[in-house]
């Protein structure tokens, strides 16, 4: 494998930098590099943005208004967009339902979903975790009955990121209970202002309200919004799930993370010394510095694999398990540099132009909730101990 770009990578680097550096928003890519609450409407504008530029749907076929870039070129803006401070895309509608429907809908599914998802039109949650129904997915229990040309579902799902501002959920349930757990589910798109769904917050210990419960009472969905086969759900959600596991690694954001902790490392003092120069402190930083260059090669390699035609496999499960564990080690390193301001700090310093005193300094702000938020890094998107099991199984045969 080639680590070095090519010329045309190279300027494909350059094109990009141009364009973050003009139409990036001062302001957006101030509370990213801040790490400060990011509002719907900025998301949005950015999106806009991206689709204006024919940016936003990055691994789509041209035919359905993407840019299909190639492993690399993706790698690159993930890598620059992180660099300068750009959000990352909300990824239930582009990057998760999207693919799904590209490969196993029908041709009139692609053309009313995909047109809304370039445009912002609609906003996609993702209906999967459910009570009792997380890492082992297969055992959910929210039904989906048909009833002539309609499918009345009943049930629960929990952890639904950002669904209080979503009109759209793409929904695993089960449409078959006399087969094996994982043959008898399906694969709805339900319109999350239809009769019966309830969405309730889930305040996390960081104070923020990013997740929900989502309660289906006899809820009427068209049959036609049943993405490919019946009870073949499974299939789908396992497509999906590759691909998202892949991305939890984050190698990008960690890279910002850990200049940001070296920041507050080199301004905080230990016996009249930068904490950074600690020699045990030091050594931690160094230790994770190279854990994540080690990660970005992988990461390189399953790219690498994948341009050559493969799909990543239990390679994706690896890469998870090492970047959700890098990310949570940085985030713990800079919640120790900061020492008792880790503990208390008030909600309203997440806020750009906030212009009250800061407990610390502006930012040492984000440290401790961005600590507490990032504990689920290792166990939403299937948790690390069940990744480990597929690459036990799939690579050591065990």
């Amino acid at each position: 494998m080639n680590l070095n770009y090519t010329t045309e990578e190279l300027a494909f680097r350059d094109e990009v930098r141009a364009f973050l550096e003009k139409k990036l928003p001062e302001d957006i890519a101030a509370k990213v590099k801040g790490f400060r609450r990011l509002s719907k409407e900025d998301h949005q504008r950015w999106q806009k943005i991206l689709s204006e530029q024919g940016w936003y749907a990055t691994h789509w076929p041209e035919e359905y208004g993407g840019v299909n870039w190639s492993p690399v070129q993706k790698h690159i803006w993930d890598e620059e967009s992180s660099r300068y401070g750009a959000p990352r895309s909300v990824p239930f509608g582009v990057n998760m339902v999207a693919p799904v429907i590209i490969k196993f809908g029908t041709e009139e599914q692609k053309q009313r979903y995909l047109p809304r998802i370039l445009s912002g039109e609609d906003w996609w949650c993702q209906g999967y975790s459910e009570p009792g129904a997380g890492s082992d997915l297969a055992s959910l229990k929210t039904r989906a009955v048909r009833e002539g040309d309609h499918y009345i579902v009943n049930g629960q799902k929990t952890w639904t990121t950002l669904g209080q501002h979503a009109n759209m959920i793409f929904c695993l349930v089960r449409t078959n209970t006399e087969v094996k757990a994982q043959e008898g589910i399906s694969f709805l798109l339900i319109d999350m202002n239809t009769p019966g769904i309830t969405v309730r917050p889930i305040i996390t210990l960081d104070g923020e309200h990013e997740v929900n419960e989502v309660f289906f009472e006899d809820v009427k969905v068209p049959a036609e919004n049943l993405v490919g086969e019946e009870d073949k759900g499974w299939t789908y959600a396992k497509y999906l799930l590759t691909y998202e596991r892949t991305g939890l690694a984050g190698i990008g954001i960690s890279k910002a993370a850990l200049e940001h902790l070296k920041g507050l490392a080199s301004r905080r003092l230990k016996n009249g010394k930068p904490l950074i120069e600690d020699a045990t402190f030091g050594q931690r930083i160094a230790q994770v510095e190279i854990d994540l260059m080690a990660a970005a090669i992988s990461n390189l390699r399953i790219i690498a694999s994948v341009e050559g035609g493969g799909m990543p496999g239990a390679e994706s499960s690896m890469l998870k398990v090492r970047g959700t564990e890098i990310r949570q080690t940085i985030n713990d390193l800079a919640r120790r540099a900061i020492g008792p301001y880790a503990i208390p700090f008030v909600e309203e310093e997440l806020d750009l132009g906030y212009d009250g005193d800061f407990l610390s300094d502006e930012n040492a702000a984000p440290v401790a909730p961005q600590y507490f938020n990032n504990r689920k890094l290792s166990i939403f998107g299937g948790s690390n101990e069940i990744q480990k099991n597929i690459v036990s199984k799939m690579i050591l045969g065990l």
